[in-house]
């Protein structure tokens, strides 16, 4: 049996992508610490950092660790995606000079998550069944758990990050966009990444 994640990974243009998300979010956060422009003082960049590339050193370890073949490219990919993402907002002003930023990547980047979700899980699991909903779950537990954390920085000001200007509405919009996110990413996941309709019968 196999899956579209599965053939995905044996491409060498998801390879080649993977590599250039990752070098990419090096080279900003390497930019973002070391020669900070205006537009990320008093972002914690130097906080965000290590949890910010935790996925791309921690994927090439359990992939090593657990012997996968082929490599996960498109499940890496898709993981590191939404925090470059959200690093080069910050990096090129844009969440400071265009309000609708945060909306707009708040959803874009559930859509990245959840799928890289599904890359994961489907290189595992052959059936389609309830993958919608389980994909569309776990983007909703990691949007409510993301929110708790802002609220305890911003409480806080762990990491020089309590400047944060959270309000009821903003925390609501958050978790309606980045959940609608992740149902679009859960559905076109499974679509793309999923097995074929035949493995299914």
């Amino acid at each position: 049996m196999s899956t579209g994640v599965l053939r995905l990974d044996r491409q060498s243009w998801v390879r080649v992508v993977n590599i250039g998300v990752k070098v990419m979010l090096l080279a900003a956060f390497a930019v973002a610490i070391f020669v900070p422009p205006e537009a990320v003082q008093g972002k914690a960049m130097g906080f965000r950092a290590p949890l910010f590339l935790a996925p791309a050193v921690i994927v090439p370890l359990l992939a090593r660790v657990r012997g996968w073949d082929p490599y996960p490219h498109t499940a890496d990919a898709l993981a590191s995606a939404p925090f470059l993402l959200d690093t080069l907002g910050n990096l090129f002003g844009f969440y400071d000079n265009f309000a609708v930023t945060d909306d707009i990547l708040h959803a874009l980047n559930w859509i990245l998550l959840v799928a890289a979700y599904h890359a994961f899980r489907f290189r595992n699991v052959f059936d389609r069944r309830n993958a919608v909903f389980l994909g569309y779950g776990f983007g909703a537990l990691a949007i409510i758990w993301w929110e708790i954390m802002e609220w305890a920085v911003s409480e806080d000001g762990f990491g020089g990050a309590g400047g944060l200007a959270l309000t009821y509405e903003d925390t609501i919009g958050d978790l309606a966009l980045s959940s609608t996110g992740g149902l679009v990413g859960s559905v076109l996941a499974v679509w793309v990444l999923g097995p074929g309709r035949s493995v299914d019968r």
